[in-house]
């Protein structure tokens, strides 16, 4: 497909999107708001990682599509406002990406990807220093609305780069020890009003959890992503294991499951 071809097409999904949005357009979409929109927005990220992983391009070639339409959506809603329309969306992505990589569009720079990962983060951190709304924490810029997970690995990430970490990732796991001998304590107790204590103690082991997975390089979404897609995956097949020798897997004891699921994971 030529450039030409697909600038055709990027003009006529603008054009549908002012359509819909126009007096006699769309009652719903003329009623939605940035807000409102937002939550549709992260759903086909999730949908375009989804098909990534699974390795499904028609579905990919789609849900990119519907992304597409979420950056369109937004745009269309700010244009009418009087604050900016995609050709500044597209501007300043393409004027970041210029920014970002000088060894690629400037003058010589780093080399290799450990030296491009500084560079990346020096770059970012001046654009926020220079910022007009720029505030007074290292922590400042990272979205509330992230899934808590991924919020915490780059909580813990930009405490880092100021020196607010542990040496040695086996440090960082021993905290994982710690918080998870708390969560054990708290729950020993087994009051209803411990439940508080319970309840934060958890979220101070996810959070620990998070930053070991950044110590030791892994990205803590996508580790759990694939963990419960290994779950899934074994616990179908211990229902279909049951089903082929004519058991009713919630009839079975533990015991009888969990054999069942040694069983699913040998054959993988």
């Amino acid at each position: 497909m030529n450039g030409t071809t697909q600038t055709g097409r990027l003009c006529e999904l603008l054009a549908i999107m002012a359509r819909l949005r126009a007096v006699d357009g769309c009652p719903w979409d003329r009623e939605q708001t940035f807000a409102s929109i937002a939550p549709y927005t992260i759903e086909e990220a999730y949908e375009v990682a989804d098909a990534a992983e699974r390795s499904d391009m028609r579905h990919l070639q789609d849900e990119l599509g519907d992304l597409l339409f979420q950056v369109v959506f937004h745009a269309q809603m700010a244009s009418e406002a009087g604050q900016f329309d995609f050709e500044a969306v597209a501007g300043a992505i393409c004027d970041k990406l210029v920014r970002r990589h000088p060894h690629v569009f400037g003058a010589a720079g780093p080399t290799t990807r450990a030296e491009q990962n500084v560079a990346w983060e020096q770059i970012k951190a001046a654009e926020r220093a220079g910022a007009d709304d720029a505030k007074h924490s290292h922590l400042d810029g990272v979205p509330g609305a992230l899934p808590a997970l991924m919020r915490a690995y780059k909580l813990s990430k930009r405490a880092a780069r100021v020196g607010f970490d542990w040496e040695q990732a086996s440090q960082t796991a021993d905290k994982v020890a710690e918080e998870l001998a708390e969560v054990r304590d708290a729950a020993a107790q087994g009051t209803l009003g411990n439940a508080a204590e319970i309840f934060e103690e958890i979220g101070d082991l996810l959070f620990a959890a998070a930053n070991l997975a950044r110590k030791l390089d892994v990205d803590a979404e996508s580790a759990l992503r694939a963990a419960n897609a290994k779950f899934e995956r074994r616990f179908r097949g211990m229902e279909s294991l049951a089903a082929q020798r004519g058991e009713i897997f919630a009839n079975l004891n533990l015991d009888a499951q969990e054999r069942l699921w040694q069983e699913v994971k040998r054959g993988e």
